[in-house]
C-alpha cells in the first residue's frame, strides 16, 4: 500500500492530542504532595497518636496533635498541599473536632485514586465515582447512629471524653468533659439549637495551678484587675455600670500646646479640670453606681489619675481598659446596653449583680462578677496550667471538646469510636461494589479500602499489628458487631460502646464529606498556570 505525504500546509485530519503525559505527571505531582502532607501528620492520630513540637521562625514553641493547630503552623508551599490544609480548618469551622483524620482520609483516598489512574480510569470517572462512594457512606454511618437526648449529660460526657482522650490533657478528661458540655447547655436556647454559637462561651487562661483547677465560671470575668488603690475589692449587691465615655480632662481634636505663663491662669486651668471631673464623678454617685466598667480610649486616659481618686473616695470598683471587641459580649452577658454619654447615667442604665469580687489567681488578679440579675446566655471558663505551652494545649483540647457538644447540639446522634464506623462503611461499600458493573465497582472498592486507614493508623500508633488487628475487626464486623472497635487501653478488639468511647455522627460524616470533596477536587486539575504579576 502506497501512502502519500500530506501535501505542504494541509492539517492532519482527526489527530487527536498527543502529549498526554503532562496532565498526568501535574496529577501525580498534586497526589504526592498532598500525601506528604497526610504522612506528616498520621502519627498524631488517635489517644496513643503522638505530638508535635512547632518552633515558628520568631522563637514561639507549640506543643499539639491538634491536626488544624499543626498544619495552620506549617510552612506548605505546594497549591495541592495547601488544599489539604484548608480542608482541616473546614473540618475546624464544620465539627471542631476530626482534624487529622479528616487529612488522613483524604490521603488514603489520594493513593486509592493514582491505583485507578494507573489502571487507566478516567480521573473524572474516578471524580463522580468517588461522590456516589460518600453519599452511600453518609447513609451507611446514619442506619449505625443512635439518637441521643439533650437532657441526657452523661452521654453527652462520654462524647467529650472521647475527644479529649487524643490529646496532652487527657487524664484530666473526666473534669474538663464535664465543664464542657455544661457550658454549651448554658449557652444554647431552646428551640434554637442549629444556632449555637461558642462565641458565647469565654475562655480566659490564667497561669499557676494545674489544669484541675480549670474552673466554670457563671457570670463574668475580666482579665484585669480593678484599678483604684484604696478602693474596694469586694462588693455584694453591686450596681453596675458599663460607660464608654472618658472620666478625666477634655482634649482638643487637633494637635497643639497652650503655653501658660502666669500662675492665676494654670490655677483656672486645674481648677476647671477638678470641677469637670467632678460633676461626672457626683453624677456617678448619685446614679447609686458602685461598679464602673470603662471601654478602652484610644485619644486619651479613660480614667484619669484625679478621677480614680474621687471614685476611691465614693468607694466605687472601676475595672478599666476593657477592649472594645469584649464590649458585645460583657453587654450580652450584663444584658444592657453601654452608656454613651453622661446625661443617660441613669439607675435605670444599670445592672444589678449579688457579687463582684477581686480574686487572686496564680501571680495574677481579675474580676469576677456573679449573680447577675436577667444574664445573657453567656458562660466563662477560667483555664489554669503550670506553664504557657500546657495552658495553651488545654485551651485548644478544650475547644474541641466543646465542638463536639455543639456538633451532638446541632445534630443529635451519636455513633462508636474507635475505627468502628470505618470498617463498617468499608464492609458496607465493599459488598455494595459487588451488585455494581464496570468502573464504578472498581472505584467502591477502592473508597472501601481507604477507609481502613483509619483503624490502621490507630492500632499503628498504640503499638499494634495494624495487619492483624484489622482482620480481626473486619472479621467482627462481618458477623454483625458493628461497634467492635480498638480498645487501645487494652490493645484489643472489644465492644466500644460499652467502653464509652463515642463521637458526634456530624463529625464523621463531615470529614467522610469534606474528604471526598477536596479528593475530587484535586483530581480533576491537569495543569497549574501560573499568572503574570
Amino acid at each position: 500500500m502506497v501512502v502519500k505525504p500530506a501535501a505542504r500546509g494541509a492539517k492532519p485530519v482527526g489527530q487527536a492530542y498527543k502529549d498526554k503525559s503532562k496532565p498526568a505527571d501535574i496529577r501525580q505531582s498534586n497526589i504526592n504532595a498532598a500525601k506528604a502532607v497526610s504522612d506528616a501528620i498520621r502519627t498524631s492520630l488517635g489517644p496513643r497518636g503522638m505530638d508535635k513540637m512547632i518552633q515558628a521562625g520568631n522563637g514561639e514553641v507549640t506543643i499539639t496533635n491538634d491536626g488544624a493547630t499543626i498544619l495552620k503552623q506549617m510552612n506548605v508551599i505546594h497549591p495541592a498541599a495547601k488544599m489539604l490544609v484548608e480542608l482541616s480548618r473546614a473540618q475546624d469551622v464544620e465539627a471542631g473536632d476530626g482534624t487529622t483524620s479528616v487529612v488522613v482520609v483524604a490521603g488514603a483516598l489520594l493513593e486509592a485514586a493514582e491505583k485507578l489512574l494507573q489502571m487507566g480510569i478516567h480521573p473524572t470517572a474516578i471524580s463522580d465515582a468517588f461522590q456516589r462512594c460518600s453519599a452511600k457512606a453518609v447513609e451507611i454511618l446514619n442506619e449505625m447512629s443512635q439518637p441521643i437526648e439533650l437532657t441526657d449529660r452523661e452521654t453527652l460526657i462520654k462524647s467529650a471524653s472521647t475527644s479529649l482522650n487524643s490529646k496532652v490533657v487527657s487524664q484530666h478528661s473526666s473534669q474538663l468533659a464535664p465543664i464542657a458540655v455544661d457550658a454549651v447547655l448554658k449557652v444554647t436556647e431552646a428551640g434554637l439549637e442549629a444556632g449555637c454559637d461558642l462565641k458565647n462561651i469565654k475562655t480566659i487562661r490564667s497561669l499557676g495551678g494545674t489544669i484541675e483547677d480549670t474552673e466554670l465560671i457563671d457570670g463574668l470575668v475580666f482579665t484585669q484587675r480593678s484599678s483604684g488603690v484604696n478602693g474596694p475589692k469586694r462588693l455584694e449587691k453591686a450596681k453596675i455600670g458599663l460607660i464608654q465615655f472618658c472620666i478625666s480632662a477634655p482634649k482638643t481634636d487637633m494637635d497643639h500646646s497652650v503655653i501658660v505663663s502666669d500662675y492665676a491662669a494654670m490655677d483656672r486651668v486645674l481648677k476647671e479640670e477638678r470641677a469637670y471631673i467632678l460633676n461626672i464623678v457626683k453624677q456617678i454617685k448619685k446614679s447609686g453606681c458602685n461598679v464602673l466598667l470603662v471601654q478602652k480610649s484610644i485619644l486619651r486616659d479613660a480614667v484619669s489619675d484625679l478621677a480614680m481618686h474621687f471614685l476611691d473616695k465614693i468607694k466605687v470598683m472601676v475595672v478599666k481598659d476593657i477592649e472594645r471587641e469584649d464590649i458585645e459580649f460583657v453587654c450580652k452577658t450584663l444584658n444592657c446596653r453601654p452608656i454613651a454619654s453622661l446625661d443617660h447615667f441613669l439607675p435605670e442604665h444599670l445592672v444589678s449583680a449579688d457579687l463582684v469580687e477581686e480574686v487572686a489567681s496564680g501571680s495574677t488578679k481579675f474580676v469576677k462578677v456573679t449573680g447577675i440579675q436577667n444574664q445573657g446566655k453567656t458562660v466563662s471558663i477560667v483555664v489554669r496550667g503550670s506553664n504557657k505551652l500546657v495552658l495553651e494545649e488545654a485551651d485548644r483540647s478544650l475547644h474541641d471538646a466543646l465542638c463536639v457538644v455543639r456538633c451532638l447540639v446541632k445534630k443529635r446522634a451519636q455513633i462508636a469510636g474507635g475505627g468502628a464506623p470505618e470498617i463498617e462503611m468499608a464492609l458496607a461499600l465493599a459488598a455494595h461494589a459487588q451488585t455494581l458493573e464496570g468502573v464504578d465497582a472498581y472505584c467502591f472498592r477502592a473508597f472501601a479500602n481507604a477507609l481502613e486507614v483509619i483503624p490502621s493508623t490507630l492500632a499503628e500508633n498504640a503499638g499494634l499489628n495494624p495487619i492483624a488487628t484489622v482482620t480481626e475487626l473486619r472479621n467482627r464486623h462481618a458477623q454483625g458487631e458493628k461497634n467492635a472497635g480498638i480498645n487501645v487501653r487494652k490493645g484489643a478488639i472489644t465492644d466500644i460502646l460499652a467502653e464509652n468511647v463515642v463521637q458526634p455522627l456530624l463529625v464523621s460524616i463531615s470529614s467522610i464529606t469534606l474528604a471526598s470533596e477536596t479528593v475530587r477536587s484535586i483530581l480533576k486539575i491537569d495543569d497549574i498556570v501560573n499568572t503574570m504579576q
